[in-house]
């Protein structure tokens, strides 16, 4: 099954065309406050990690974790392999992060381990790697700040090579508890002699109850389905029934191996093009179209049936059905019109333009059967147009009272990566590429979670906006969905030279982004005023403001992990776990 290609489409009522700016609001915003007993684990990058991808995918990690089925709730790991966890229901009373899971004390010992990676697959599970190459499988129980319970590991396995973890989900299939797990990888590749020696690998891990009915649980590797690519995917994630995946990144990939075999892909065949002659030639003036229609040989001229109007027109051979017949591109004079027989086996039909106007694109609409020959005159006329384009003039612009673009001049966040990145959906079991969105110009900004039932949101800049977009595999013929759009982000976000961390909340109330070193940003939803204000240039009153907020943290700490919900931002650094009460819903 070849993959067809898809195009986003924005939902016109959710974009606001008269969206001014945003005003810069002085309200303070609470800030907590929670001291670490001991310091995140934050990996730094060795010697021989030293590519883009690396950073992009180990040194760029959000090593904060929001929990979707519990509201306010966040978990990291800390230098003591310890997996806390900290419920928030009053802010002035925060209480100190709880111990949940602590990782065992060897896996410290590993060359080129990573960070300790989390994601919580369903409301009573969660995968960890320990970042060195194992993987865990927990059973959490109920979460929250009601559950005292700690983790339960059902599942404990060594995978090879260091990973870490990006997406899992639980399903029952067959009336067997199932669990996919996406682990990303950055390996030395053999063949990749020209660029970095470095390659980018997604496994996709199938995990399973293997227990009988009344057993004790006992979970097993299923599958494993290796996808390799050139570059860090900017979202990679499994369907939450484990019947595909969706990826977006710069450079595709494709899938090699399955449980350790490779995965064949036979050469495309050529496809098959049955080409047949055209029926009729045409040509047009400015005045009129001439029109040569293939006739049989021999044909006289009492055999001809002909018939024009000033919109239609129908030609053929007496006795069969017509060569030629439809209507006209545009409207033409029958008394100026005739035809006649040429060499006995064409007829030349002349139609006379009722006026002149545009130049016609096609003679019969619909009809494709025919072929448009340029006469002469009108290929000197288009090559004298397109000079310009060939031109060794730098300034080869036919308007030389317009100067041409310069590029030097293009701000910043007009820029676009060179490469075209692509979000495409793979299908499970035929391991090809479903549908492919081509996202060209549309800069990936940041992941979130909206709905923990469904796949992670997406959200792309379209213009100077931002766009979210929620997948739906379900729907072939509308796979992405446009929920929300936050005004101008798009635009303002590539102005922050600094920024390491972009998110929104859950209601979409509001987007925020983060720097590197204590700033954060929050862009609201425009709200009404409760004061009246004038638009002085335009001389209307303005019903709505979209607020900008500035916080900075009293920390000088880098910023290493940054979550939203839709009260509270939190934002974590290796001693200190701030919490900033953005709405009082």
């Amino acid at each position: 099954m070849a993959a067809s290609n898809y195009s986003l489409k924005p939902n016109r009522e959710l974009l606001d065309p008269n969206f001014e700016s945003y005003r810069l609001s002085l309200d303070v915003i609470p800030t907590y406050n929670v001291e670490l007993d001991a310091a995140v684990e934050e990996v730094k990058l060795k010697d021989t990690q030293y590519t883009l991808d690396h950073m992009r995918a180990f040194g760029m990690y959000n090593y904060l974790h929001l929990d979707p089925w519990y509201e306010d709730s966040v978990l990291f790991v800390d230098c003591k392999g310890r997996v806390l966890s900290l419920t928030v229901t009053l802010d002035t009373a925060l209480g100190k992060p709880r111990e949940v899971y602590r990782i065992t004390a060897d896996s410290n010992q590993c060359d080129d381990r990573l960070c300790a990676s989390l994601s919580l697959t369903s409301a009573t599970w969660a995968a960890l790697s320990d970042g060195t190459g194992r993987l865990y499988l927990l059973r959490t129980g109920k979460r929250g700040d009601s559950s005292h319970t700690k983790w339960e590991p059902l599942f404990s396995e060594d995978m090879g090579d260091p990973f870490i973890v990006l997406h899992s989900v639980s399903h029952v299939q067959a009336s067997v508890h199932t669990m996919e797990v996406l682990l990303l990888r950055v390996q030395k590749d053999p063949q990749e002699t020209k660029g970095s020696g470095y390659s980018v690998s997604l496994e996709w891990i199938t995990v399973a109850n293997t227990a009988g009915q009344g057993q004790e649980k006992k979970y097993e590797v299923k599958k494993r389905r290796v996808l390799r690519g050139k570059s860090v995917p900017h979202y990679a994630a499994v369907e939450p029934q484990g019947k595909g995946l969706m990826v977006a990144s710069e450079k595709p990939f494709v899938f090699t191996h399955v449980d350790g075999r490779p995965v064949e892909h036979p050469d495309p065949e050529p496809m098959e093009v049955e080409k047949t002659d055209p029926i009729y030639f045409w040509q047009q003036t400015a005045e009129d179209v001439t029109v040569h229609v293939r006739m049989p040989e021999g044909l006289i001229k009492e055999e001809v049936q002909f018939s024009l109007t000033a919109d239609n027109v129908s030609i053929g051979v007496r006795g069969f059905p017509p060569l030629l017949q439809g209507q006209l591109y545009a409207s033409v004079d029958p008394e100026g019109s005739a035809w006649i027989i040429k060499n006995d086996k064409s007829l030349e039909v002349t139609l006379e333009k009722r006026g002149e106007g545009p130049m016609w694109s096609e003679l019969v609409i619909g009809d494709k059967r025919g072929e448009y020959v340029i006469s002469d005159e009108q290929a000197a006329l288009i090559h004298e147009r397109l000079t310009h384009l060939t031109s060794e003039d730098l300034n080869g612009n036919p308007d030389r009272d317009k100067p041409p673009c310069n590029s030097q001049e293009l701000e910043d966040c007009d820029g676009f990566p060179e490469d075209s990145s692509s979000l495409t959906h793979f299908d499970g079991e035929l391991l090809k590429p479903t549908q492919v969105v081509n996202l060209g110009s549309h800069q990936y900004l940041f992941t979130v979670d909206v709905n923990p039932s469904e796949m992670p949101c997406l959200c792309l800049r379209h213009d100077v906006d931002a766009l979210l977009w929620q997948p739906r595999p379900d729907q072939t013929s509308n796979m992405w969905e446009h929920i929300a759009t936050f005004n101008a982000l798009g635009y303002v976000q590539a102005s922050k030279r600094d920024k390491k961390f972009a998110t929104c909340a859950p209601n979409f109330s509001y987007a925020s982004l983060c720097e590197c070193l204590r700033r954060v940003f929050i862009y609201r939803q425009p709200s009404p005023v409760e004061t009246v204000l004038f638009n002085r240039k335009q001389g209307r009153q303005v019903g709505q403001v979209a607020k900008q907020q500035v916080a900075s943290l009293d920390s000088d700490k880098p910023i290493l992990g940054f979550r939203a919900t839709n009260e509270r931002l939190y934002i974590l650094t290796s001693s200190n776990l701030f919490v900033l009460k953005v709405n009082n819903n």
